[in-house]
């Protein structure tokens, strides 16, 4: 026991000055601008209102159906739940991790009775002894443990690239929620521009066919050309054809609603045939420019955490040039009668110190460092990548806001113009001083501006959820799980 004390010394003075290897971790620093170039549009589209919340912005479109869908995904979404689990895997390999640094230990017992052969060698040999037994009993009892020590820090760097990530599938997690609260918002806001679309496009038919009536009237009595009767006919078939088109995209539209609620497709058809508005979109903060926006998006943090995993993973390469002890121990007893299983003269006990290293295989310890290396480079440009594109989705999301709004004003005020305009060409039409040419000039140029401005309306909602996705909203960074309080 004394000599087994006496090797275990030297690997554990090894371990209290041992040394971590690899290259010590720095965050990117971020060239972000100080602010969005977008932003004093956003913050001038609706001045002096209350910014929404951007933990719970879909409540700031003040919208029942939309809030209720949007819980509704967050509790059933499928994505959301594989997310999960995702996260529940890398927890276990952290937990896994840090389990190698760790002494392990098993106790193993065996009792048996062995009948020996008499025509094997050691059969023959024994029974030429006088004492010689063919049946033998055998009690056994032990206790092992086993210790690999990390002497250069590989396991360490495991470790914390297994922490590293579980942050990453965590941040990913959210990034996932996000997602979900956004397309679920951003699908809502498409049916009811749908709707709103087939809406229009009826009226316009009934509007077209009360035109056909009146041509068809004035063609039976000999006062219109077969001409301009096929001209209206024509214009008719033209706007019906338009509703089937917009039902399909309607129909399209409420199943991927299903599908993101994890319910079967055309679930959504009754529960949202009634039309309604469609929800206007509201103040909305910057955020706190760039730099809040490193700090707030999911999917930026996940990108820093793999980074950061893959900087670990250069130091678990690196310390293979390094050799590896452990300590290995048993104690037990073992006896041929069952009674003598504890007895002092049963006693049995073995100690080792291991030594285990790759010193001829450098070349491959090369490869593995490069390889580390070139994957940590990857990740860094990922990362890099991953802020730029974060930018480009609130720029691009606040230009849509902004512009479409401003296209839907414009579209309003032609609609007022245009349906005067038809009301009287139609007017004049009657009265026989413009051609029916003219007529459905009008009822066209109307029907697409009404079209083209229920769009712009949808679309600036539109633009403002994905405003929102793009800054990060739809959860709290300080309550949430986060880099920090993953960390640990």
């Amino acid at each position: 026991m004394r000599r087994i004390f006496l090797l275990a010394t030297v690997p554990l003075a090894l371990a209290a000055g041992g040394c971590a290897t690899g290259p010590r971790y720095v965050e990117p620093a971020s060239s972000a601008p100080a602010v969005f170039p977008t932003a004093g549009a956003v913050d001038m589209r609706m001045a002096g209102m209350p910014a929404a919340d951007l933990v719970d912005w879909w409540r700031a479109f003040n919208d029942p159906t939309l809030t209720s869908l949007v819980e509704r995904a967050l509790a059933q979404n499928l994505d959301l739940q594989q997310a999960a689990a995702r996260v529940t895997q890398a927890r276990a390999a952290l937990k896994g991790a840090n389990a190698a640094l760790l002494p392990s230990a098993q106790v193993t017992g065996q009792a048996g009775e062995v009948y020996q052969s008499l025509e094997t060698p050691v059969g023959r040999i024994g029974s030429a002894f006088p004492q010689f037994e063919r049946s033998t009993e055998l009690y056994q009892l032990d206790l092992g443990a086993s210790w690999e020590l990390d002497v250069f820090g590989g396991r360490d760097a495991a470790r914390d690239a297994a922490r590293a990530d579980w942050q990453s599938s965590a941040a990913s997690a959210v990034a996932a929620r996000l997602a979900v609260i956004a397309q679920t918002a951003d699908t809502y806001v498409t049916i009811r521009g749908l709707q709103a679309r087939l809406a229009i496009a009826r009226a316009q038919a009934d509007t077209q066919a009360r035109l056909t009536d009146i041509v068809a009237l004035q063609f039976r009595k000999g006062v219109a050309a077969e001409l301009q009767l096929r001209q209206s006919e024509g214009a008719l078939a033209q706007v019906r054809a338009s509703v089937p088109a917009l039902h399909n995209e309607l129909d399209k539209a409420m199943n991927a609603l299903d599908v993101l609620l994890g319910d079967q497709p055309g679930s959504s058809h009754i529960t949202l045939a009634d039309a309604a508005p469609i929800p206007a979109a509201p103040a909305i903060s910057t955020a706190g420019g760039p730099a809040a926006l490193l700090r707030r998006r999911p999917d930026i943090i996940a990108a820093e955490r793999t980074l950061a995993a893959s900087n670990a993973r250069i130091g678990v390469a690196i310390s293979e040039y390094y050799p590896k002890f452990s300590l290995s121990g048993l104690l037990g007893t073992a006896t041929t009668a069952a009674g003598g299983l504890f007895g002092g003269n049963s006693i049995q006990a073995s100690g080792f110190l291991g030594l285990r290293w790759r010193l001829f295989d450098f070349g491959r310890i090369d490869a593995e460092v490069k390889a580390a290396k070139g994957r940590n480079a990857e990740a860094l440009a990922a990362y890099r990548q991953t802020v730029l594109r974060a930018a480009q989705d609130v720029e691009d999301a606040f230009s849509t806001l902004v512009q479409q709004e401003a296209r839907a004003a414009a579209l309003a005020r032609g609609e007022a113009s245009l349906s005067r305009a038809q009301a009287a060409s139609l007017a004049a039409y009657k009265g026989g001083v413009v051609s029916l040419v003219e007529v459905l000039d009008a009822d066209r140029r109307l029907l697409e501006t009404r079209d083209g401005e229920v769009q712009a309306r949808a679309a600036a909602s539109r633009g403002a959820i994905a405003s929102f996705r793009a800054l990060g909203g739809g959860w709290s960074p300080a309550t949430a799980v986060s880099k920090e309080k993953v960390g640990g």
